[in-house]
């Protein structure tokens, strides 16, 4: 950074300072050149810098140092108005609405100062001639600011009705300022009319549509257009993230999140900006961003996290308690101010108000990772309250609670377990009859799992001894069974086998019922079937076949029993879903994937058909699954829908995630990206509620930003990628995943004109991809990577992996990309600042690579790789045309030379286009007319009309004209008559 000498010098470095991140270090820098120029002793260069150093302190958070600058330029206008030219004395008019806004942001500027710099403003205006749009625009501000809403309408109509001059905000500033107003007057729906424009990309500028985005997201909400409220997120927060100045916009996405239930983004936005606590140099930005502080932590608190630790201004540690109190003191004694400076309550009642906000949607699940800020939800509806225990009788109560516990496990509800444990907590110390602690105790047994084969013994102990022999059965079945859970395989076939004999006599005799034969069939064939699963076929040793035969038998004998007789039991209709499910389960085993997948589709519309959707989607999934294997993606995704439906609230988190990402992935390769996209979505949200945002999480992420890259939201889909990628690891997603994410990445950064950043993934991409055996991915990343280092401007960087995509291209004997490479090599050496030798070599090298291929090619290949070769002529005659730079002057014998040669290279091209026929007739009348304009060049206008005439009539025969045909024709036209007589 040396010193400045001169005007010009001046002029770079400020240029540079421009383009520098907007902060205190930019200001600096502005403050540092302003004392340059004053050496410089030119009036103009004061003017400038001082014009530069008000602008970057507006785009800061020091805009409260802007006045004093222009209270300097206005004295150096009135004093010698000659010393600012043309565009300084527009900078100078435009600023005055800078001063207008900034004093009303200040609350110590008293309100009779900012009305005095309004008829300021108006008067300069009128004496120079401009429109009073601007002006009225700064009352209505003003009117709007301090709560006097009639005087803010009045304004706001003659703001719209004045005309547009070059002092009027541009389109994108005011289309913003009057959707504000709309959803002030509580026109949501029209605010967003009037912001389309900004928001499809119509009209823009340094700061649209970034403040729109934000605006965008309150009303979006209201009106219950989530999808859109999330989309606006994603892309305008991408926008202002790394924009110092839009403290405002900041805090419109920090609500956003208090708003929809993602706090713990909300946390993540407040630890990004630690600033934004302290900066004072914008009052009115840190009011908004305080008020909404205040929101998130109440939103906290509510949740039951007022002790968490939270981000908050520099110096000591915050809970969200502390903090909540902290920025709600300090929102509203900075309201106070404004309303004590404004006469009014206006500021102070619109902070309370926005504060006291709740939620707008209880859950919007946004794609990115997020650290929950309080626990998932349960999964399965709460189980019903327990009923109120009679005042001094506490029998009632509990016998309430056994007739509740004894329904839900009856009729198979979810929770039935947590009831009957609310039940033995209720029981401690009452003595209760043997049947209803056998039942206690049995279903403590059930919750235990394989450690619950002592209580089943006790259980089956008591139920005898309350007179119910067959239930003692089936729950010494029950613990026969988790003993085989537990690895005692052997001795759990052994038992259940006598229990089996057992309960089939007492059944015979009428001694027990079918409910308590059933459970006993059921645990000999669970048994059975395990026993499969965990010998791998062969059981003890014996014959396999004979191994899967007997436990097939063993499911059938409880269909025998149970079919038909189930007339509303829905424990019997139960059993036979199972068994469905079981035997399907023994096909899949057996190797017949159909009967298997007919079998499992069989058990779950069994289980709908009881009432019972939710033990449906087990054998759903597993219908899935076959389906996808057996080629049936319509089957697979029947089976999946079915599974999502019927599970509903009743699969825990990661079973719904995996569900979602299933379905997706299913839809997506359907070319449904939009439906994939949302159900990729879903997967993220309920894998971060699972704590797996590292593993299903991250490749729900992946897939998602793939979906919303397809459809070419490439914002979103870059926040989502970059979201996934530090958690996608080769270990756990494989190198494969990690990559496509880091070229998707690079895609979408591409597209956002991000070319630096997108040249550094496509680099990570390839370094990967380099020690792959197929080098096809490595050749192509280093080829995108080589376009974006030279969309970025680097050159030098840009040719060395343009070469090395050579390299690789020629290795994979592709010819087309090789020869493309060397192509972009020349137009990069043509930019450089070496002289155009070089851009010439490489294009011929180009040409006989071409020519090369040509010779040895295939018939198949031969009229793609002519037309390959005359793009390659085409583009070469191209270059030498720019590279003689400067047209055809008398004398000029060697840029003369150069045009003939450029000449030359069309005429071939246009003869290699040619041999194609009509597939190449649009290249040829390209490479013709390039070819006309360049004979004008060189003095042939009949030449060159000629040329244009041949095109016209190339195209006379062509009935229904393409837009190229149509293009062609009217540069024909254009350049006949930019000849001269001809």
């Amino acid at each position: 950074m040396g010193e400045i000498t001169d005007f010009d010098a001046l002029r770079r470095a400020m240029a540079e300072n421009s383009g520098q991140p907007e902060g205190p270090a930019r200001n600096a820098r502005a403050e540092q050149l302003l004392a340059e120029a004053e050496r410089l002793n030119l009036p103009l260069a004061v003017i400038e810098a001082l014009g530069h150093q008000l602008k970057v302190y507006n785009y800061s958070s020091e805009k409260d140092k802007m006045f004093v600058p222009f209270a300097r330029l206005l004295r150096l206008w009135d004093e010698r108005p000659e010393d600012f030219d043309e565009y300084e004395t527009h900078s100078l008019h435009w600023v005055f609405k800078w001063m207008s806004a900034g004093m009303l942001d200040q609350p110590h500027v008293p309100l009779a100062s900012v009305e005095k710099w309004l008829g300021e403003m108006e008067h300069r205006y009128r004496l120079a001639g401009h429109s009073e749009r601007a002006v009225r625009a700064a009352e209505f501000s003003v009117a709007a600011h301090i709560g006097d809403l009639a005087r803010a309408g009045r304004a706001y109509a003659a703001w719209l009705a004045a005309d547009r001059d070059r002092m009027a905000d541009c389109h994108a500033c005011e289309l913003h300022g009057q959707g504000t107003w709309q959803v002030e007057c509580g026109e949501d729906a029209e605010a967003l009319r009037l912001w389309r424009p900004v928001l499809e990309g119509e009209y823009s500028c340094a700061h649209e549509p970034h403040t729109v985005l934000a605006s965008s997201l309150a009303p979006l909400l209201r009106l219950g257009r989530t999808d859109e409220a999330r989309a606006h997120h994603l892309r305008g927060f991408r926008l202002v993230r790394p924009m110092e100045s839009m403290r405002g916009a900041y805090a419109d996405h920090v609500e956003f999140c208090a708003l929809t239930g993602n706090e713990a983004r909300g946390l993540e936005l407040l630890a990004e900006r630690p600033a934004y606590f302290t900066d004072t140099g914008h009052p009115r930005s840190r009011l908004d961003f305080l008020t909404v502080v205040a929101l998130l932590m109440d939103r906290m608190t509510v949740l039951g996290l007022g002790g968490q630790r939270v981000p908050g201004p520099a110096g000591r540690a915050w809970t969200a308690g502390e903090l909540a109190a902290h920025a709600r003191a300090e929102a509203l004694e900075l309201a106070a101010r404004f309303d004590a400076r404004n006469g009014t309550s206006y500021v102070g009642d619109r902070v309370r108000a926005r504060m006291a906000q709740e939620p707008l949607v209880e859950r919007l699940p946004l794609g990115v990772r997020t650290v929950r800020a309080h626990p998932a939800p349960v999964a399965a509806p709460p189980m019903p309250a327990a009923p109120e225990k009679d005042a001094g009788s506490g029998e009632s109560g509990l016998a309430a609670l056994l007739a509740e516990a004894r329904r839900l496990s009856d009729t198979l509800r979810p929770h039935a377990l947590e009831a009957w444990a609310a039940v033995a907590r209720a029981a401690e110390g009452v003595e209760l009859e043997p049947r209803d602690r056998a039942e206690i105790a049995d279903h403590e047994a059930m919750e235990r799992g394989p450690e619950g084969a002592p209580l089943f013994e006790r259980a089956a102990a008591l139920y005898a001894e309350a007179g119910d022999p067959g239930e003692a059965l089936a729950a010494r079945a029950r613990g026969a069974y988790v003993r085989v859970l537990a690895g005692e395989v052997d001795a759990g076939v052994t038992a259940v086998a006598a229990l089996r004999d057992e309960v089939l006599a007492l059944y015979a005799a009428e001694d027990t019922g079918v409910r308590q034969a059933a459970a006993v069939l059921m645990s000999r064939a669970r048994i059975l079937v395990r026993r499969l699963h965990d010998r791998g076929g062969d059981g003890d040793g014996g014959d396999p076949e004979e191994t899967l035969a007997e436990a097939g038998r063993a499911v059938r004998e409880v269909l025998a029993l149970v079919g038909g007789r189930a007339d509303g039991d829905v424990r019997l209709a139960a059993r036979a879903a199972e068994a469905r499910g079981m035997l399907a389960g023994l096909a899949a085993l057996a190797g017949d994937a159909e009967r298997a997948a007919e079998g499992y589709r069989l058990a779950a519309a069994e289980y709908v058909a009881a009432g019972l959707p939710w033990f449906a989607v087990e054998y759903e999934v597993e219908a899935a699954g076959l389906a996808h294997g057996l080629g049936d993606p319509a089957g697979t995704e029947r089976a999946l829908r079915s599974a999502l439906e019927h599970g509903g609230p009743y699969v825990e988190p990661a079973g719904r995630a995996q569900l979602h990402l299933q379905l997706a992935e299913v839809i997506g390769g359907r070319g449904e990206t939009g439906e994939a996209a949302e159900h990729a979505l879903e997967a993220a949200h309920w894998a971060d509620a699972a704590g797996e945002s590292g593993t299903l999480g991250a490749w729900a992420r992946h897939q998602l930003g793939g979906f919303l890259l397809r459809q070419g939201r490439c914002a979103e889909a870059a926040e989502v990628l970059e979201s996934a990628l530090p958690d996608l690891t080769a270990e756990t997603h494989g190198e494969g995943a990690v990559v496509q994410a880091q070229w998707w990445l690079g895609d979408c950064l591409s597209e956002l004109g991000e070319h630096r950043a997108a040249a550094e993934r496509r680099l990570r991409a390839a370094e990967i991809a380099r020690h792959w055996p197929e080098q096809q991915d490595h050749a192509t990343l280093a080829h995108l990577a080589a376009e974006s280092l030279g969309d970025a401007g680097l050159l030098e960087d840009a040719d060395r992996a343009y070469a090395r995509a050579g390299e690789l291209w020629r290795g994979l004997g592709n010819p087309y990309f090789l020869v493309r490479s060397l192509r972009a090599r020349a137009w990069l050496a043509l930019r450089g600042e070496g002289p155009a030798d070089g851009a010439r070599e490489l294009m011929a090298q180009a040409v006989r690579e071409c020519e090369h291929a040509l010779e040895a090619a295939e018939p198949a290949a031969r009229d793609r790789l002519t037309a390959e070769l005359a793009n390659t002529h085409c583009q070469f005659g191209d270059l030498l045309a720019r590279s003689a730079a400067g047209g055809t002057e008398d004398g000029d014998q060697e840029i003369k030379e150069t045009f003939e040669a450029a000449l030359a290279r069309m005429d071939r091209a246009a003869e290699l286009f040619g041999t194609l026929g009509a597939e190449g007739l649009h290249g040829r009348t390209g490479a013709e007319l390039a070819a006309g304009r360049l004979a004008a060049d060189l003095g042939r206008p009949a030449d060159a009309a000629a040329r244009a005439r041949g095109v016209l009539a190339a195209y006379e025969d062509t009935r229904t004209p393409d837009d190229t045909a149509r293009s062609r024709r009217a540069e024909a036209e254009e350049l006949l008559d930019a000849l001269p007589e001809h």
